[in-house]
């Protein structure tokens, strides 16, 4: 009798945990139920949780875990992977030359849509990258992000005679995210072939430094998502207030990831406390990140009311996702000053019938002149 009540007691405590779990799991974001899935179907093996890498003189490839597609996964929701690599065994003078990113069906290994790719993010430790040439005045000055490529911008290289010098054996971060704006049912495995270009230093290459810039507007932090806006008071309605949000010093809240209603709408900001430019900088490269319904992205001279220049983007008409994002890439480059105002400019036509998601960012590459003494000393 004993042990009879204490299997009924074990039997209710576990329906009702399992039912406060489900009712746990279906408050959460898609983000986070994500993050759940695919931590459980890895750890319980599944799906393929391994990454595979495969290396030559020119590539550096790596083949993520498999990512399921179970729902809609809009931009920074769906399935992710992150590991470190190293891009030889030795401190050999390498030079990125450029990147790439493929979704792969993970039975066939056949290329796929790109519609399945959100970002594959590049991240270094500014610590020890800076800190191994003698320039500890660039640790900590910006969030240390090489850069990202997104839907759209799957793939780049750096203009001939340029990159970013790594020593081989030091850490890079890669994450790379799943993305599904339109099937609904779906259930799809999937996988992301990340590839970095890199070549021997020869003496000649010109070293690149990155700068990330990114649209912030101001929200009301008492009333974060109250609607309509004050359409003179230049605020937006964040996607969240816990994820891309910053203080702009003075207590009042910005957000980089923002609701845009529906039709045609302008977005700027300044950019000039995230350059931080001391002198005047020679800009050869920029990686853009922006989201499905964005028309053009421009890095803006405000002192001279002038692009530096505009990067047209184009949508599909039949469903959700960015066809092409055009990057700037200049071997002559173009020339920035300490004492112009700079502004990232954003303009977009949502088409669809309910409100989406915003970001606007750039991934700016200039000639590292004090980098390249260093390497010639």
């Amino acid at each position: 009798m004993r042990n009879s009540k204490i299997y009924k007691y074990l039997g209710f405590t576990f329906i009702l945990s399992s039912l406060f779990g489900i009712i746990t799991y279906n408050l959460l974001s898609n983000r986070h139920k994500a993050i759940i899935k695919t931590t459980l179907v890895h750890k319980l093996g599944l799906v393929d949780n391994n990454w595979l890498v495969e290396t030559d003189s020119k590539e550096y490839k790596m083949l993520s875990p498999t990512f399921i597609i179970d729902a809609i996964y809009k931009s920074m929701e769906g399935p992710k992977s992150s590991r470190y690599i190293q891009l030889s065994q030795n401190d050999e003078m390498l030079w990125i030359t450029g990147f790439d990113v493929k979704a792969l069906d993970a039975k066939t290994n056949e290329v796929i849509s790109n519609d399945y790719i959100c970002h594959m993010n590049v991240d270094l430790n500014d610590v020890n990258y800076y800190g191994s040439w003698g320039l500890n005045d660039r640790i900590g000055k910006q969030y240390p992000r090489l850069t990202s490529l997104s839907n759209g911008f799957v793939s780049f290289d750096f203009p001939k005679g340029y990159g970013v010098p790594i020593k081989g054996n030091e850490f890079l971060f890669i994450t790379t995210q799943a993305l599904n704006h339109n099937e609904d049912p779906v259930f799809k495995k999937i996988k992301h072939l990340v590839t970095v270009k890199n070549e021997k230093y020869n003496g000649t290459q010109k070293p690149l430094m990155s700068k990330t810039v990114f649209i912030q507007l101001p929200y009301d932090k008492q009333d974060p998502f109250k609607m309509p806006l004050d359409p003179a008071s230049n605020q937006c309605i964040p996607v969240e207030t816990k994820n891309h949000s910053y203080d702009d010093g003075n207590g009042n809240m910005l957000s980089g990831h923002w609701v845009i209603p529906k039709g045609k709408n302008s977005y700027r900001s300044s950019i000039n406390s995230q350059l931080q430019l001391k002198d005047s900088l020679r800009l050869h490269f920029s990686a853009i990140h922006v989201h499905p319904f964005t028309t053009s992205i421009a890095l803006y001279d405000k002192t001279t009311r002038q692009n530096i220049f505009k990067s047209n983007v184009s949508n599909y008409t039949d469903k959700i996702g960015l066809i092409e994002v055009q990057p700037f890439s200049s071997v002559e480059g173009i020339w920035l000053y300490e004492n112009h105002e700079y502004e990232l400019v954003l303009e977009t036509n949502n088409t669809s019938a309910i409100d989406q998601d915003m970001m606007g960012s750039m991934f700016l590459f200039f000639y590292d002149k004090e980098l390249e003494e260093k390497l010639r000393n």
